[in-house]
């Protein structure tokens, strides 16, 4: 008996590693087996796992009862910009993951995680295998200031400063300097106030965040005490929104800086503007009130200044020069007068551009994104005719413009588009597809991805955070159990 019981408990020890060491084989064939009980006939790619590519799977999953969609994604965790974009103290933004999370768990949705695309698999390999193929993988190259001395270690993209303090596999390496005293981040847009914030912010409360253990380190021994937020237009072109200005009044031991002669006129022009814009407007006027009021009371510590009307002219040794701009017809027009800031750390903050995945896709490499009409892929750019069943959505089809909200709509229009094609028989989704199968390729499916998820909020919860990164992809596969 006691032998019997030696044996059936080593048995079970073996199993169990045996399921350990082909969990990811294991899971794959679980996906493919729920697809196929659906009784799904239409096959559905979508390359990228990003807020795009989920709002897609979610309106095609509930519009399209006999369709299966697959989302390839080339990190092996999903979320794209919800994960490593938005700011970690925004946790509310970052609710919509419980949302992508449903429709991940549809039986008629599989995940590869750690897939390329135009490495491990090509564009074309993925349109022979499925009816429709979607494109959302996104921006993920900057705009440049187009300066001498831009290479430089202390001119940085915003960008890539937000994959550093969000925990993006290879960001880690950035070790961006923050010795000195002064910041000027280039742009206005949400975010470069973002990055500002997070240099500005009082450290324990960003230790309650998600924020990289490695970042939080550097910005404990940070020596920056003043943000120069820098735009080429006037304040009421100003990019940020009212929420992201709000959370900058409301810094502790921060002041807001405004320059009065920014706002020279501005009053006046307050009823014309629309609701938006002009509750936006609004509250810098009162800010900039308050703060006359508070003229000749010393500054509390660190120091907000937002700058308008001044275009990058020149990179110097801890400064930065800029041309003094008039605006022309809305325009930013460079007079001949110019201003330098301090600047021991530049952050560029004017954009973003996508790249070309595949060499099959027809892309404008001088405008950075996937040449389209309204989602459907062109052909080429002459003739507008487009390419059947396939599409893009997202940034990598508009450039980056707006919100995750903006991306939604975005996303549902795109997604309508491939079922109206369908309907309308735009392309043949008769003939049987076999969908995606990885071949001698470490794969994360959603289950890898729940793995990770759990070890991330267990080392998280013991340091009193949401979740603890891992940062980077070959202890990722390791947790998934690739």
């Amino acid at each position: 008996m006691h032998l019997m019981r030696n044996f059936i408990y080593s048995r079970r020890k073996l199993l169990l590693n045996l399921y350990s060491n082909n969990f990811s084989t294991s899971a794959i064939k679980t996906q493919n087996v729920q697809q196929a009980t659906t009784g799904a006939t239409k096959r559905i790619c979508i390359v990228g796992a990003g807020p795009a590519g989920f709002y897609a799977a979610q309106y095609l999953l509930k519009q399209l009862s006999d369709c299966a969609v697959d989302i390839v994604e080339k990190l092996p965790v999903p979320f794209g910009l919800v994960r490593f974009g938005v700011a970690p103290d925004h946790p509310e933004v970052k609710n919509v993951i419980n949302t992508f999370t449903k429709t991940a768990e549809n039986p008629r949705l599989r995940f590869f995680g750690n897939v390329t695309l135009g490495t491990d698999v090509t564009l074309q390999e993925l349109r022979d295998r499925y009816h429709a193929v979607l494109l959302t993988y996104g921006a993920d190259q900057d705009r440049e200031l187009q300066l001498a001395n831009e290479e430089q270690p202390r001119i940085i993209s915003a960008r890539k400063f937000v994959a550093w303090y969000n925990g993006l596999p290879g960001a880690e390496q950035l070790q961006p300097d923050l010795s000195g005293r002064d910041v000027t981040v280039v742009g206005q847009g949400n975010v470069a106030v973002d990055v500002a914030r997070m240099l500005l912010s009082p450290l324990d409360s960003l230790k309650l965040t998600d924020t990289t253990d490695y970042a939080l380190e550097a910005l404990a021994s940070s020596k920056v005490e003043r943000v120069h937020l820098v735009g080429r237009r006037g304040p009421l072109q100003a990019a940020f929104t009212i929420k992201e200005l709000r959370e900058m009044l409301k810094l502790p031991n921060v002041d807001t800086c405004w320059r009065p002669e920014d706002f020279t006129g501005i009053a006046d022009q307050l009823d014309k503007l629309q609701r938006p814009r002009k509750r936006l407007t609004e509250l810098m006027l009162k800010s900039l009130g308050e703060q006359s009021n508070r003229k000749g009371t010393p500054s509390i510590g660190k120091q907000f200044l937002p700058v308008f009307l001044r275009a990058p002219k020149a990179i110097n040794q801890n400064e930065m020069e800029f041309a003094i701009t008039e605006l022309k017809n809305n325009a930013a027009v460079a007079t001949e007068a110019t201003e330098r800031l301090p600047a021991n750390l530049i952050l560029r903050s004017i954009g973003y551009k996508s790249s070309c995945a595949d060499a099959a896709i027809n892309f404008d490499a001088q405008r950075g994104h996937v040449c389209n009409l309204q989602g459907r892929v062109l052909k080429d750019n002459s003739s507008k005719s487009v390419e059947p069943g396939l599409y893009v959505a997202g940034w990598l089809g508009t450039g980056p413009t707006g919100v995750i909200l903006t991306t939604m709509n975005g996303a549902f229009a795109v997604a309508k588009t491939i079922c109206d094609d369908i309907a309308a028989k735009s392309f043949d989704t008769d003939a049987l597809k076999p969908g995606f199968e990885p071949a001698n390729k470490s794969v994360v499916t959603w289950s890898g991805w729940n793995r990770i998820d759990q070890y991330e909020r267990a080392v998280g919860k013991a340091k009193g955070k949401p979740r603890e990164k891992i940062v980077t992809i070959q202890e990722m596969l390791r947790i998934a159990g690739v």
